[in-house]
């Protein structure tokens, strides 16, 4: 497994410091840590994470005005929520900014160490039942007609046959892991055909990816 480059975000210093510890025993490379939000925007320019692990609630700015300084700043970078609060408004807020994934804190070490590998390649990754929430409020979204996410017209590129599938089995939000199975691919080939489709349709992460088919239909 390749290192993955990561930045912590959490006002609590032994808890930020016991993430940081974690992630660099786990091969990862912390390339900062910080307990602000405007100073985690401005130094995440410098320190070109892969991966931000950011908590929602800061002591100046919150999580989500977080999430988009770092998105207008870093457009590739990868957001993973690591938070003490599963609120639902929380969560989708999140989601909605730019977040990757989102994990509580009461998540075991072996599940954010993958978190951290997964959000690393786009695989949006949840605490179980907030993957439901997200889908869920992304059909209501498409049910009343609020528009198509990340600005795609209607008249996006056209997706070949085994893009499409592969969307539709996102849409249902299945991993790569089990599109791969399900269609009797490598990890790597779904992977890359899910790269390939968000660069068609000018999409950031999976979680765009899954709006978009959920509201043209594919998710049935």
């Amino acid at each position: 497994m390749n290192a993955v480059r990561v930045m912590v975000v959490d006002d609590h210093p032994m808890w930020r410091q016991g993430v940081a510890r974690d992630l660099a025993e786990a091969g990862h490379q912390v390339v900062a840590t910080c307990g602000e939000g405007r100073q985690a925007i401005r130094v995440a320019a410098a320190a070109r994470p892969d991966v931000v692990v950011l908590d929602l609630q800061l002591p100046d700015i919150s999580g989500v005005q977080v999430i988009r300084g770092l998105r207008a700043a870093r457009p590739e970078v990868r957001v993973l929520m690591l938070s003490a609060s599963g609120e639902q408004q929380g969560v989708l807020d999140a989601v909605k900014a730019g977040a990757t994934g989102y994990l509580l804190k009461s998540a075991a070490l072996a599940e954010f160490l993958e978190a951290v590998r997964r959000t690393a390649v786009g695989e949006p990754v949840f605490t179980p039942g907030l993957a439901g929430l997200v889908l869920g409020e992304y059909r209501r979204l498409a049910a009343v007609g609020q528009g198509t996410p990340g600005g795609v017209p209607d008249s996006a590129p056209r997706l070949t046959d085994r893009e499409t599938e592969v969307l539709r089995l996102v849409a249902k939000g299945m991993s790569y892991k089990q599109i791969a199975e399900r269609l009797g691919l490598s990890h790597r080939t779904v992977q890359n055909h899910v790269q390939n489709t968000l660069g068609k349709l000018q999409l950031h992460n999976r979680v765009e990816l899954a709006r978009y088919a959920i509201e043209r239909g594919l998710d049935e």
